[in-house]
């Protein structure tokens, strides 16, 4: 199934997703935005990526990427073919850390209240 993949904006039209990518090695931002055009053709079958749920409609983008190792991209789906990209980061623990979900909840509803209005 084809999937369209977003990027959270805010209200002055900045990405932090897509500037977090941008902020890795031109090697590592390559590699992600590969995996997400990969998610865009296959969806939840793309190869080299796991979903997960974290919390509610909450979920993860679980990739591995060179030279960083774990790498996750939060999301949620508006509807059954579009996904957000709320937040990216460097996994470094077992656990996401509580500060990455809250940032990520918090787009998630900025993102539904701007769609209402």
């Amino acid at each position: 199934m084809k999937m369209r993949v977003e990027f959270y904006q805010t209200a002055h039209g900045r990405s932090p997703v897509e500037d977090e990518i941008d902020s890795l090695s031109k090697q590592a931002a390559t590699h992600t935005y590969q995996l997400l055009e990969e998610i865009e053709k296959r969806g939840f079958d793309a190869a080299r990526v796991t979903f997960r749920l974290i919390r509610g409609k909450l979920w993860e983008i679980k990739m591995k990427l060179p030279g960083i190792g774990g790498y996750r991209i939060f999301y949620f789906s508006l509807e059954k073919d579009v996904i957000f990209l709320l937040h990216a980061f460097s996994k470094k623990t077992q656990k996401a850390p509580q500060r990455h979900i809250e940032t990520a909840l918090k787009r998630m509803v900025d993102v539904l209240e701007r769609r209402k209005g």
